[in-house]
């Protein structure tokens, strides 16, 4: 079992609805749509699954750079995340997840692209699973990933989410 004692939280309001973030000691490790009420099976399931024996405690402290980090995101202050995180996930999730955070704000990659760009050309459902399971959204733009062509495919807080996103960061049209 891995040794994380504690895993603090904290909820934020935005645009897109209410956030639960958590960090371990390592660093950020869950970005989860809804508040801790809402989230809480679903955060417990995910920690049971990654074989974490820890306690959830809200923090408010301890979560500051990143709430401050994710709130000027939301009012376009800030283009790129300078946060340690603390990636759980496979081997191969850890990769595609480390490439779909290289790509740049306001741009966007398909499912393809991040395929060829590891290595696996053929791994494009590997891909988009590896996608899916992205603990920590926003953070890790997992957003800018769409299809080959052009568009808007999956997104675990709902496409009217990754939609907003795109907007705010210029992909697509401007928020209306």
């Amino acid at each position: 079992m891995s040794v994380r004692p504690y895993i603090y939280f904290s909820e934020m309001h935005s645009p897109i609805g209410l956030l639960t973030v958590g960090k371990s000691e390592r660093g950020i490790c869950f970005i989860e749509f809804g508040s801790i009420k809402k989230t809480c099976s679903t955060i417990d399931n995910w920690l049971k699954k990654k074989l974490m024996n820890v306690e959830l405690v809200e923090n408010d402290i301890e979560l500051q750079p990143a709430l401050k980090q994710l709130e000027e995101y939301f009012r376009k202050e800030r283009t790129e995340f300078d946060l340690p995180l603390d990636l759980i996930g496979t081997k191969f999730q850890t990769l595609v997840w480390s490439k779909v955070k290289e790509i740049a704000y306001g741009e966007t990659k398909s499912y393809k692209q991040i395929a060829m760009e590891i290595g696996a050309p053929k791994a494009v459902r590997a891909i988009g699973g590896a996608n899916n399971q992205n603990p920590i959204p926003i953070i890790i733009p997992c957003h800018r990933v769409i299809g080959s062509n052009g568009s808007m495919v999956g997104y675990g807080g709902g496409l009217d989410k990754k939609e907003y996103l795109l907007k705010l960061e210029g992909s697509i049209e401007k928020i209306s």
